[in-house]
């Protein structure tokens, strides 16, 4: 199996080297990079094309719902999630529609065994 490539955006630097620690428990030849908000994401993004994007909501600057949406276009077949704290019915129904995943913090091992998975397949 190729080492996949994984994008952890959020503003909050414990969640990220949290998200990180998780995957690299389980994969540490993969490739994990951190973003802190949408338009830096974006910007790593071009180049490095992750097959995998996490990314917070509330976030400074660019939020993650409309990053997701402008990195859904840029990397149509990367598995993209939302991990946030914000559980806010229209958030998730914005996920849905532009085609990304959703999921609950608080950040744990099984979250993100779980999203992890479709890359280990």
């Amino acid at each position: 199996m190729k080492p996949s490539t994984v994008l952890i955006v959020d503003d909050s630097r414990v969640s990220r080297m949290l998200t990180r620690q998780h995957i690299q428990v389980r994969h540490a030849d993969w490739v994990v990079e951190e973003a802190a908000n949408g338009d830096e994401a974006i910007a790593k993004a071009k180049g490095l094309q992750p097959d995998l994007v996490l990314l917070d909501v509330n976030m400074p600057g660019m939020n993650g719902v409309d990053a997701a949406a402008a990195l859904r276009v840029m990397l149509p077949h990367a598995h993209i999630s939302l991990l946030t704290a914000n559980v806010q019915a229209a958030t998730r129904q914005r996920a849905q529609e532009i085609g990304v995943g959703f999921m609950e913090k608080p950040i744990t091992a099984e979250r993100i065994a779980q999203l992890i998975a479709p890359l280990e397949a």
